[in-house]
């Protein structure tokens, strides 16, 4: 079981907020490729913040069911980069995307909201994509991505072999808990933030950044 936990904080879109989550001590930096998000950048302007990173700091590229084409095309301009798949694709469409394994990639798992429906299936979902990095924990909200919900981590069974990524409604207030309460059931754990360090959509709160690494450092 791993004892530290590496930080992601995803939706940059502006070079001040890239610099700062550096500072702040964030292992990755994410830049969202899905036109629709409030949060999208193109291509072009991710590989313009990616430029700023240090070495060690890791770029990673969202997108949700893009052309393998477009995703190779971006991550091209992106030395370095991990590549995000947010959306419906399949491990084939994952493995082409990635130019046969030429990319390392995170798949994102849709964890349902309602106690109601049957546990997560997330010893066959990591099967499923045993070419990926690690199984990103997202809420099962309409569209794509987690909508800022936190999803019950008590119910998630434990995935013993796997790398996980918590995502979806992480603040500097729960992370702690989270980590707590999903670290005994992985292999490893990072956790990976968006709009819990904002102070509106796209644009990220310095002070949030910092509380938000220094309560999973303590963790």
């Amino acid at each position: 079981m791993g004892t530290r936990t590496a930080v992601k904080i995803c939706g940059l879109t502006r070079p001040d907020d890239v610099d700062a989550a550096v500072e702040a001590g964030a292992d990755a930096i994410g830049f969202v490729l899905y036109p629709p998000s409030p949060r999208h950048v193109t291509p072009e302007r991710a590989a313009e913040l990616a430029a700023r990173l240090p070495a060690f700091v890791t770029p990673v590229l969202l997108f949700v069911n893009t052309p393998a084409a477009e995703v190779l095309a971006a991550a091209a301009a992106v030395p370095g980069a991990l590549v995000q798949f947010h959306g419906d694709e399949t491990p084939a469409d994952c493995w082409a995307a990635t130019g046969q394994g030429q990319l390392a990639f995170l798949r994102a798992a849709r964890i349902p909201l309602d106690p109601g429906t049957p546990p997560f299936d997330l010893t066959g979902f990591a099967r499923r994509f045993d070419r990926a990095r690690a199984i990103l924990l997202d809420a099962h909200v309409p569209g794509y991505g987690g909508g800022g919900r936190t999803f019950d981590w008590s119910l998630l069974p434990a995935a013993p072999d796997s790398h996980l990524v918590l995502s979806g409604g992480l603040t500097p207030g729960n992370v702690t808990e989270g980590i707590r309460t999903l670290r005994p059931l992985c292999r490893t754990l990072s956790v990976d933030v968006s709009s819990g360090v904002e102070a509106a959509k796209g644009v990220k709160d310095h002070g949030k950044i910092r509380e938000f690494i220094t309560a999973v450092r303590e963790a």
